[in-house]
């Protein structure tokens, strides 16, 4: 049977440092013929569709899942009962199906070196199984976004470099980089053909999302409430702007060849009732690129508001649609003009385009099976850097740079490593019985 997650309360006892000295590994994994295993570590609905992704490149060579890990209980047996539909390629037996704060850790001592771990659980336990994951010689698929604060930031980046030292392959959910239709666009940017990008504007905009409320027979600790909710909670996932925004985030500065260097932001709360989340329902952030130029970033989670979901580029010679109404199919579109009306349309990448949520797992496995060089990680964090940053200087009030956020200290949850469902909350609850949100202008240091 399935252990429960009371009887499940082991820890991460060793420090980054000393496990990664435990394990030593060979530095080439051939993977040409034989069987790639995977382990899914966090089995939300993220973590099921990548490993059905990961699972759709058998035709690269024999994979299987063969081990999973959550610390929620239906959630991993909801995660079983869909992949167990992929007949064969999922073998994990009960046994091999472990609940807990610890989990990881049984689920990756299933693999051998070579193999593949799949991390989707909140992004505040990203660096605690990365490590673990480098320690046991394992290519790893996570998902975005990877860091909510500068000092996992740092962390990441570092991490990255020892991944790289033992030739392991590492991707991340930013799927868009991997879109057919978005690269064929970087590659006409890069060629001149808008001139010189004068500005970008991005758009995600729809009804109320986030919204968290206890339950009166919810008899979760404050911590695992937190990590559950982790688009309501900023040091677990960081809230609603990051886990939403961060791959337009990311496709804008892809397609401007930058990351911005601060952002000016704001933002505010208005509807959000008894909701225990702390985000904001609506924020604007200015970035600024390097050359000056801005990308204006437009965030509302308001019901009844008209929606948009899409990225834009202006240029000296015209314009684009990088995204038309959703991650995919993106439908990417150059124009003469600056209506982007259809009769000025000088081109647009051919339907139907392939599923990037595929193409970053064929890119991954085929990077595996060839052991061609493939890591992500140092992108990842730095998108993830730049979308905090934004979230940041809503948050606060105040102008955030670059180099602020990625050289701040303070961590949002230093003792993730070491949490159990016992562990006091990151974000304790105040005398009203409700989570500290953010108060621009009057908390500037910190986001609460």
């Amino acid at each position: 049977m399935i252990s429960s997650l009371a009887s499940r309360r082991g820890f991460l006892k060793a420090s980054t440092a000393s496990v990664l000295a435990a394990a030593a590994v060979p530095h080439v994994f051939a993977a040409e013929s034989g069987t790639l295993q995977v382990a899914l570590v966090g089995c939300g609905g993220r973590g099921t569709g990548a490993a059905g992704q990961a699972l759709s490149t058998s035709n690269q060579g024999p994979i299987k899942v063969v081990a999973m890990a959550d610390i929620f209980e239906n959630k991993l047996k909801g995660s079983m009962a869909s992949l167990a539909k992929r007949g064969a390629l999922f073998d994990v037996p009960q046994d091999r199906a472990f609940l807990g704060f610890d989990a990881y850790q049984k689920a990756m001592d299933c693999l051998k070196p070579g193999d593949i771990v799949i991390l989707t659980t909140p992004c505040a336990f990203r660096w605690v199984h990365f490590t673990y994951a480098i320690a046991k010689g394992l290519n790893v698929f996570m998902e975005k976004p990877l860091t909510v604060d500068g000092p996992t930031t740092r962390r990441m980046i570092k991490l990255a470099e020892d991944a790289d030292k033992k030739n392991l392959k590492c991707g991340v959910g930013l799927m868009v980089r991997h879109c057919k239709g978005r690269q064929a666009l970087k590659k006409r940017l890069d060629d001149g053909e808008m001139g010189d990008i004068l500005h970008m504007r991005a758009y995600r905009m729809g009804g109320r999302a986030a919204w968290v409320g206890r339950r009166p027979n919810d008899t979760l600790s404050d911590a695992v409430f937190q990590a559950r909710s982790f688009h309501s909670f900023i040091w677990s996932g960081g809230g609603l702007f990051s886990d939403y925004n961060i791959h337009q985030i990311d496709e804008c500065s892809w397609m401007k060849g930058a990351w911005p260097v601060k952002a000016h932001a704001t933002g505010g709360r208005h509807f959000k009732g008894e909701s225990l989340d702390q985000n904001f329902d609506n924020y604007y952030v200015e970035y600024t690129f390097p050359d000056g130029t801005r990308f204006t970033f437009n965030a509302r989670y308001m019901d009844n508001c008209p929606g948009e979901f899409a990225s834009y580029a202006v240029g000296s010679k015209g314009s684009c649609i990088i995204s038309t109404a959703s991650h995919t199919p993106g439908r990417v579109r150059l124009f003469s003009d600056y209506n982007m009306s259809p009769a000025k349309m000088t081109w647009a990448f051919p339907q139907p385009e392939p599923n990037p949520y595929q193409t970053e797992w064929d890119d991954l496995v085929s990077a595996i099976r060839n052991n061609t060089p493939y890591n992500e990680v140092k992108r990842g964090a730095e998108a993830s850097l730049v979308t905090s940053m934004g979230r940041m200087a809503a948050h606060t009030g105040q102008i955030i740079t670059f180099d602020q956020m990625l050289n701040s200290d303070h961590e949002y949850a230093p003792d993730v490593d070491k949490m159990t469902d016992k562990s006091p909350a990151p974000v304790p609850v105040g005398p009203d019985g409700k989570f500290a949100v953010p108060n621009p202008g009057v908390t500037t240091k910190r986001e609460y």
